[in-house]
């Protein structure tokens, strides 16, 4: 009888557990984690907080009862203390008696033998070292128990500071303007979404804040955090100080892969690095979501980006390869999507800001034009961008902005990197046409089109 044991149950370890049942429902699969919930929707925490959430239960896509009525032994609320990868053995205590697993009791420590490891352990949010951040203001986003503390505060908050002007933190900013809460956003960097996105497009994303009331503090990194007298904190930065009644951290994520340290090969960051099969660099172990690398196609290497997308990808092929590898992982290329109020913004692939940090040279092509023909009652502009090889002429990113839902787009250049198109080919790839939706020639072959011509 083959025993796996499971070390966190987020989106990679939900995936990794139903998937390892479904091929092998004779063995025994052991589910270690720390929270009484799994696989919840932390992207959803924003639109909750915007009351545009119908149901925060719904949030939550599976539970400790599904698993275990697939066959799973769960341990809810339970930390993994240690794990001796050659020995095979992992040291388990629950930290309370609500949801452990059979035969355990609150506060002792057990040893579980295994046969297999699959490390879903996930990230954990990055807490800098600044003073005054344990400030009982200062709100962290990542799990239920925070989107809980965050919707609460914000009831009754009128103010806030966000820190970090990624998707979270972007998101979170905007709900609270919605809400009537005075924002303040605060980044290290020059831009909003600055990551994520080119200057043609992060600039329509500063203008948008702007026109709700959200202060920009960009290009300006935080110092302290001051607990005041009057219930509110002071968010301190290298350019000014800004009071409110809460401070939301949101400035990344590192892998929580502390207790594999020092026994498999790991980035410098500490994700676990993975083969096409899921396999960490020992026999029987398996990372998978944000615990672990992902190969990311346009660049050819192994990368840390920690998204939902794959790590249900990563969580699906542990089943499939555990026993013998069987299915290839096919990479990512990071793609992704967000609305800020009346805008769409959707990427997938490098940037070329993302090109500069990896040291490559790629060249990019841009295109402003209504998304579908001007005869319609309506129309809106698109920015398009598209990063391409100025070599290869392979196609290596694009990015989207519209008032209108341009979110396909990244799947279409998605697609386009991982079957390594050139921007010849995505040229003249066959698009509809139907002017509800495009004009004759589609703004993603428009660019492409462009790109070509430039070459």
């Amino acid at each position: 009888m083959t025993t796996v044991a499971i070390v966190g149950c987020t989106h990679a370890g939900t995936f990794a557990a139903t998937s390892i049942l479904a091929e092998h429902p004779d063995w025994t699969v052991h589910v270690f984690e720390r929270n009484g919930t799994l696989s919840f929707l932390s992207c959803g925490i924003a639109l909750w907080v915007g009351d545009h959430v119908s149901d925060p239960k719904k949030m939550f896509y599976s539970s400790p009862e599904a698993l275990a009525e697939a066959g799973a032994t769960m341990h809810m609320r339970t930390d993994v203390t240690s794990i001796d990868v050659a020995a095979k053995t992992l040291t388990y205590r629950p930290v309370d008696a609500i949801g452990v697993g059979v035969g355990d009791s609150a506060g002792e420590e057990r040893t579980l033998h295994f046969d297999k490891l699959v490390v879903t352990t996930g990230s954990r949010p990055v807490v800098p070292p600044i003073p005054g951040i344990d400030s009982p203001h200062v709100l962290l986003c990542k799990n239920w128990d925070h989107a809980i503390a965050i919707k609460e505060k914000a009831k009754e908050a009128k103010s806030a500071v966000v820190i970090g002007s990624g998707y979270i933190g972007a998101e979170i900013a905007e709900q609270f303007s919605l809400t009537g809460v005075k924002t303040t956003l605060v980044d290290g960097l020059d831009r909003p979404l600055a990551n994520n996105f080119d200057k043609q497009i992060t600039d329509q994303v500063a203008a948008a804040f702007e026109e709700h009331g959200v202060t920009l503090a960009l290009g300006q990194k935080v110092t302290a955090f001051r607990d005041n007298d009057d219930d509110t904190v002071t968010v301190v930065t290298e350019k000014g100080e800004y009071t409110a009644e809460m401070a939301i951290l949101a400035v990344g994520f590192l892998p929580n892969t502390d207790l594999l340290k020092g026994q498999v090969d790991m980035l410098p960051n500490g994700a676990i690095v993975v083969d096409d099969y899921m396999r960490a660099s020992v026999p029987d172990v398996y990372a998978c979501g944000d615990s672990a690398t992902v190969f990311y196609n346009p660049t050819g290497k192994h990368d840390y980006i920690p998204l939902a997308t794959n790590a249900v990808r990563q969580g699906l092929l542990v089943g499939r390869n555990i026993a013998e590898p069987t299915v290839k992982y096919l990479g990512t290329q990071a793609t992704s999507a967000v609305q800020l109020y009346d805008l769409s913004l959707a990427a997938s692939g490098l940037t070329a800001a993302g090109a500069e940090r990896r040291g490559l040279t790629v060249r990019e092509t841009e295109l402003t034009e209504d998304y579908r023909p001007d005869f319609m009652l309506t129309t809106t502009p698109v920015t398009s961008i598209l990063t391409w090889d100025p070599e290869t002429r392979e196609v290596k990113g694009g990015q989207f902005c519209s008032k209108a839902d341009i979110s396909g787009a990244a799947n279409v250049i998605s697609m386009a990197i991982q079957a390594r198109f050139t921007i010849d080919q995505l040229a003249n790839v066959d698009f509809l046409f139907q002017p509800n939706f495009d004009k004759p020639v589609y703004y993603v072959g428009a660019v492409a089109m462009k790109a070509a011509a430039e070459a």
